[in-house]
């Protein structure tokens, strides 16, 4: 049997199981998460899968609007996104869910929220380097951070704290797109399997 005809049935087996999951990944921004989330999100409906991508850039404005970016509104941020997610993957849908998320706590709450509802998650941390993260710039966030027209800037003038519990690792300037799109959904396929039995 081939590695291609062995991805098929495994996405194939997550379709017949009906049972969803969360797969958080976190990072720097510009690290590749979102890139990373829409494509396996792409496969996987290809695949007839229920998929819902929660990205951060695009579900803050309308769950956390009135927030600002301390560390205790982003805390919020962060947890309300994971109610959504827990919400969705418990009624059979797989999550990708591309955002910061820079504090470990928020995190962990996220973690033992899905847990105490029996709703398979895990954390994929796109550990993509400063350095290739801020090269990859499109919105011009770092630039602004580094004049000093922007404040509170993840990596720069506020801290990431990295995972020490993720599931998955993935540096996006060693591993291409391919590679992480398949990491990441035999992780998923791993999760669901693991609450199965």
């Amino acid at each position: 049997m081939t590695d291609t005809e062995i991805q098929v049935l495994e996405v194939a087996g997550l379709a017949a199981t009906g049972t969803g999951a969360t797969l958080w990944f976190t990072g720097l921004p510009s690290a590749g998460k979102s890139t990373i989330a829409h494509a396996v999100a792409a496969d996987l409906r290809a695949a007839g899968l229920r998929v819902q991508v929660l990205d951060g850039d695009e579900v803050r404005p309308h769950l956390s609007a009135e927030l600002g970016f301390s560390r205790e509104a982003r805390d919020i941020n962060v947890k309300r996104i994971g109610y959504v997610a827990r919400l969705l993957a418990g009624h059979g849908v797989i999550v990708l869910v591309p955002v910061i998320a820079p504090y470990i706590d928020a995190r962990t709450a996220v973690r033992d929220d899905h847990a105490s509802h029996d709703v398979p998650f895990a954390e994929v941390f796109v550990s993509t380097s400063l350095e290739l993260a801020e090269s990859r710039d499109v919105k011009g966030l770092y630039a602004k951070a580094r004049r000093g027209e922007l404040t509170g800037m993840t990596g720069v003038d506020d801290p990431y704290e990295k995972p020490t519990s993720a599931e998955l690792v993935i540096d996006t300037g060693r591993v291409d797109l391919s590679t992480s799109v398949e990491l990441a959904k035999a992780l998923l396929t791993a999760i669901i399997d693991r609450e199965l039995q």
